[in-house]
């Protein structure tokens, strides 16, 4: 249990720091895509907007979880791993929850794209230091 809290809070904190460069990247290299963000449904004048961001910290406890749950199953070297593991993560997860949003959602495929991309990132990162704290 020691090993999958200090993970998570490892993970906690390199997630926001990957989300916010992400943010700058996608401001920088696509300006068209972060005026998306203007849209009414992305509302972050609400009292929720904490919410928002203790989400790394929920989504790397339960990959935390996950992992020790089946690193085992996981072969090959300490990258080859936290790649794996992203994997895992991007189409069990991710990849079912960007195709409801899309179908559901006013959004562009660029900005899905985007999310699913932060969320292979995410995912390979969570991997690599869950690999190094719990191997």
């Amino acid at each position: 249990m020691k090993k999958i809290i200090i993970g998570g809070i490892i993970s906690g904190i390199a997630l926001p720091i990957l989300s916010i460069s992400g943010l700058y990247a996608t401001i920088y290299f696509f300006p068209s895509l972060a005026e998306e963000y203007f849209n009414p449904a992305f509302d972050s004048q609400s009292g929720r907007i904490m919410f928002y961001y203790f989400h790394p910290f929920i989504i790397s406890m339960a990959l935390a979880w996950f992992w020790s749950r089946f690193k085992n199953i996981l072969i090959g070297s300490y990258i080859a791993r936290g790649i794996e593991f992203g994997f895992i993560y991007l189409m069990i997860a991710t990849f079912p929850m960007m195709w409801l949003i899309y179908s559901a959602l006013n959004v562009s495929i660029g900005m899905i794209i985007t999310w699913f991309i932060l969320a292979l990132l995410q995912g390979v990162i969570a991997g690599l230091i869950f690999e190094k704290t719990d191997p």
